[in-house]
């Protein structure tokens, strides 16, 4: 079974994750998700699988609303997205330049030229109606 642990601790490491598991039943992997943009750092929430299911609804109950690390933790059965959904945020250019027109030449991070939002830091200039 696939565990959803929320509203963790920033300190918390996936070994921390994976030894608050161990007492309940086998874990097959402890992984905190982190933010690869922000050098690494934990986004507060991460995955446990575990072998057996009797033993993941076990820590699940045992675990949801319990205080770990000064923090109390959201525990529960996670769900799989639907097919081709994926979370975050998407980034737009409108720029285009050259043969393909737009708001703007340059395109999105660096090249010359005016638009929208060159001070953004861009890359040195602009380029096109970048959308963050």
């Amino acid at each position: 079974m696939n565990i959803y642990v929320g509203n963790l601790n920033w300190n918390m490491s996936s070994e921390d994750l994976q030894n608050l598991f161990t007492p309940f039943g086998e874990v097959t992997s402890a992984k905190i998700v982190t933010d690869k943009f922000n050098n690494d750092r934990s986004k507060g929430f991460g995955f446990v699988e575990m072998a057996d299911d009797e033993a993941a609804r076990a820590a699940i109950s045992q675990l949801h609303d319990t205080e770990v690390m000064e923090r109390k933790i959201v525990v529960n059965e996670s769900t799989p997205r639907p097919e081709g959904e994926r979370g975050g945020f998407k980034k737009k250019s409108f720029g285009g330049g050259g043969s393909r027109g737009g708001y703007g030449g340059g395109g999105n991070r660096g090249g010359s030229g005016g638009g929208y939002n060159r001070d953004r830091g861009n890359g040195g200039g602009g380029g096109g109606f970048n959308r963050y």
